[in-house]
């Protein structure tokens, strides 16, 4: 009994290094707490919270909004109403060949 015990718990110890190990190297390769959130997310983790971004949403009292978010040459527009209905636009407008 004594014998499986001891295996349990060198098992246990070998994965919680092994666990300890990709941690580190996770950190190592920049997915730090100071990894910036992608630019297609509308929040950024801070202090392990969902902090939402700062942006153009123009929330209205009656609690509908609008935003506006630019990627490259498109805009994509997205709104909700009072009644909670959402729409979301995207235009894309050709740059200038130059």
């Amino acid at each position: 009994m004594k014998r499986s015990a001891r295996k349990v718990l060198m098992i246990g110890a070998v994965a919680l290094v092994a666990v300890a190990g990709l941690a580190t190297a996770a950190y190592a390769q920049g997915r730090g707490p100071d990894q910036r959130t992608p630019n297609n997310w509308n929040y950024e983790i801070k202090d392990g919270k969902r902090v939402p971004k700062a942006g153009n949403r123009v929330t209205q009292p009656d609690g509908s909004w609008r935003e506006e978010v630019r990627q490259g040459n498109c805009v994509t527009i997205k709104e909700r109403s009072a009644a909670g209905e959402y729409k979301e636009t995207r235009q894309c407008n050709p740059g200038n060949p130059g």
